[in-house]
């Protein structure tokens, strides 16, 4: 069988892998080169941030991604020899508005993962010296890990391009479906070529509002500008991630230090802002005062797939039996990836699925679907 995937970031190369482990063909295409969208972009945290603040479907998917992404990193990295570098230094959560509901997370949810134990500064200063003397207690959640995602992209592109079932067509922006009595006969591309295929799969991110007129569906999914900075210290410099108020700060085992993350409508505009770089700095420097020491070495701006509850859309595309979705991931495209990438696979060459993909349903797309959903749970 043989697939064209729509979208080479996270989201298309892992199912990608799924299917050309399966024994299937893929073709990938993308409008840039593979890997320098929103996946490049983010931060690589292999969890959600305050996973009880989202749907229990996000969940769902992203408490599988730690041990699949070690799984893939132990079967890629001796084809590749690039590391995923997973990097397991906990998390500490500052917010206090959140220390009861993530203390009892784990067990209500039975997530084991996501464990957590209260520090008062003592405790604190042990696992972390580095945090300000104005943070005075935290919830700890020693199992969580990131991913350096950067190195995780160059890794699977690497053994994509490689490897005799794939192909890929880069540079290349596919604008229009060939359908036929319900059936995706071919895609076709800016370069006026069209690309045939048994089954296609969307996996276009934040640009997958554009499917929405030809499909006849309302797809509600736009880009939300992330900004981030990255200082640079010594190795093994800050041993934890830290996280206050929605922004984060995650070590590299280098000595790198990705501190984020702002949101902001801005369309397809991914240039940085002074004022918002400043107060990512800001926020950087009152959780972990000694960065001030130490310089940015790098700052950019990516384009997260918002979805409105930030559950994605994984599975067949209304009223067409060979067009599939997996997009909408919003911020959690890095942590639920793998799972998503393998329960797509699961439906589409009709396998047993990890999770209920009920969900996950495409036909949340159809016109109105959503409003007449609610309008019957109220």
């Amino acid at each position: 069988m043989h697939i064209a995937i729509i979208g080479a970031g996270i989201s298309g190369l892992l199912t990608a892998l799924e299917l050309i482990e399966q024994g299937c063909s893929v073709t990938i295409f993308d409008q840039q080169a593979a890997g320098k969208a929103a996946s490049w972009a983010g931060g690589g945290i292999l969890s959600p941030m305050y996973p009880w603040r989202y749907p229990q479907p996000v969940n769902d998917l992203a408490k599988y991604g730690k041990g699949l992404y070690q799984s893939w990193n132990e079967k890629l990295q001796p084809i590749t020899s690039i590391d995923f570098e997973i990097h397991e230094t906990g998390m500490l959560i500052f917010d206090e508005a959140d220390f009861e509901t993530g203390l009892n997370y784990a067990a209500a949810y039975n997530e084991p993962m996501q464990h957590c134990e209260y520090l008062q500064q003592e405790q604190l200063e042990q696992i972390n010296p580095r945090v300000s003397e104005q943070l005075t207690q935290a919830i700890y959640f020693p199992q969580i890990a990131n991913v350096r995602n950067p190195r995780l992209l160059k890794s699977i592109i690497a053994y994509l391009k490689q490897h005799a079932q794939v192909e890929f067509i880069e540079n290349t922006w596919i604008n229009h479906f060939e359908i036929h009595e319900h059936h995706v006969q071919s895609i076709g591309a800016s370069n006026g070529h069209s690309y045939k295929a048994d089954h296609f799969v969307i996996a276009t991110g934040a640009w997958s509002e554009h499917w929405s007129q030809q499909l006849n569906l309302s797809i509600p999914v736009e880009p939300v500008q992330g900004q981030m900075l990255l200082f640079k210290t010594p190795e093994n410099w800050l041993p934890t991630m830290c996280m206050n108020e929605v922004m984060y700060l995650i070590p590299r085992t280098d000595g790198h230090i990705v501190c984020g993350s702002s949101m902001h409508h801005l369309g397809f505009d991914k240039r940085p802002s002074t004022q918002v770089q400043q107060n990512i700095y800001k926020t950087s420097l009152a959780m972990v005062p000694e960065l001030a020491d130490f310089p940015v070495v790098k700052q950019w701006a990516g384009l997260r797939p918002s979805s409105p509850t930030g559950v994605p859309y994984i599975g067949k595309m209304p009223d067409l039996n060979n067009l599939w979705a997996n997009f909408g991931h919003y911020r959690n495209g890095l942590c639920m990836g793998p799972a998503s990438a393998q329960l797509l696979r699961q439906l589409m060459l009709q396998q047993p699925s990890t999770v209920n993909p009920a969900a996950y349903d495409p036909n949340r797309l159809i016109p109105n679907k959503e409003l007449s959903r609610t309008l019957q749970t109220v």
